[in-house]
């Protein structure tokens, strides 16, 4: 016996394709009570008509594919066509309204635009720098670096440039239009440098709002990198922490499979002090312990735990330190 089923009707068939029981929805039929019928239906939960079935006959089978395992379906009439089209509409309309409150979504599409402008951010600063630094030889790329797009961007000349900053005039000057368009890619590293503060700082926001305790472990800019690579929050809260430790090393993972060692730790935990500034031989041991807290800290995040407070971090810090002071120096080779 098999239930078939689709968002007006379930009947109930033998193996012969017998009728034995049908049920046709008797509500009012109209584009928002079908649409919310279909929208169930996606969600995966069965419709009234399929669980009253389902008690009247214990040992039928439910048909995942509806009604399209039956090949004697009843037609839809023209009418209750033209609404039912309608009400596909109006679903697809709520599945839009309804991603635009998927955090998730939200938090990829900031990442990522904030990856993408930082690329851009750093070709461009590196070539101004460069650039700049071919006329005005006394500055120092290195110290003045963030000095340098400003001063070109506010000045009228290069000469002005470098008495702005400190150093003595070119002897050599751009032509107007090299100066002019040297000037306006400064202006362009200004105001890419704004935005990608702006982008830094709605993660910051959102990150904290929707994963406190692993922020407030990692940093708001690296938690939400972690909810991105994962593919979302709930994924992240259900991973092994040994997962979560590798998370963005994709190029030694596949090394690793290759032959080469396993990596012992992926791009976002490798960006923390914590862990880039301590001494290679430690690294592993202090990935291992962070990513375990760090798991622990995103279920707390994603099943509504007690968010931890600055005393809770500062005591796995205090943990880190300590981890430190036990291997001072690398392990004896055997």
């Amino acid at each position: 016996m098999k239930i078939h089923f689709d968002w007006r009707l379930a009947r109930v068939l033998d193996g012969e394709g017998n009728i034995h029981d049908e049920l046709y929805w008797d509500g009012r039929m109209t584009q928002t009570s079908i649409a919310e019928r279909l929208r169930k239906m996606q969600l995966g939960r069965k419709t009234p008509e399929v669980i009253t079935l389902e008690e009247r006959f214990p040992d039928a089978i439910v048909d995942p594919l509806g009604n399209l395992s039956d090949n004697n379906w009843p037609e839809q009439g023209p009418d209750l066509q033209l609404l039912f089209l309608s009400a596909t509409e109006k679903l697809a309309k709520m599945g839009v309204a309804d991603s635009s409150g998927d955090i998730d979504r939200r938090l990829d599409m900031l990442v990522s635009s904030a990856k993408e402008l930082r690329s851009s951010w750093n070709t461009a600063e590196s070539r101004c720098v460069e650039w700049a630094g071919l006329f005005i030889t006394e500055v120092d790329l290195d110290s003045q670096r963030g000095e340098i797009p400003a001063s070109i961007s506010d000045s009228t000349e290069i000469s002005e440039a470098a008495e702005k900053l400190g150093v003595a005039k070119p002897k050599h000057l751009p032509s107007k239009s090299e100066w002019e368009a040297l000037r306006s890619l400064s202006s362009n590293v200004i105001e890419a440098s704004k935005l990608l503060n702006m982008q830094e700082g709605a993660i910051r926001d959102l990150a904290v709002s929707y994963v406190p305790s692993l922020s407030a472990l990692l940093g708001p800019i690296s938690a939400a990198k972690m909810v991105t690579l994962a593919g979302s929050r709930e994924r992240l809260a259900r991973m092994p922490s040994g997962s979560l430790q590798v998370l963005g090393a994709h190029a030694a993972m596949a090394a690793h499979r290759r032959g080469a060692p396993p990596p012992k730790h992926g791009a976002i935990l490798f960006s923390l002090p914590q862990i880039s500034r301590s001494p290679r031989w430690i690294r592993g041991k202090l990935a291992r312990f962070i990513a375990g807290k760090a798991s622990i800290a995103s279920r707390i995040d994603h099943f509504g735990g007690e968010p931890w407070d600055e005393k809770k971090v500062e005591e796995i810090y205090s943990e880190i330190e300590a981890i430190r002071e036990k291997f001072p120096r690398p392990p004896k080779r055997r």
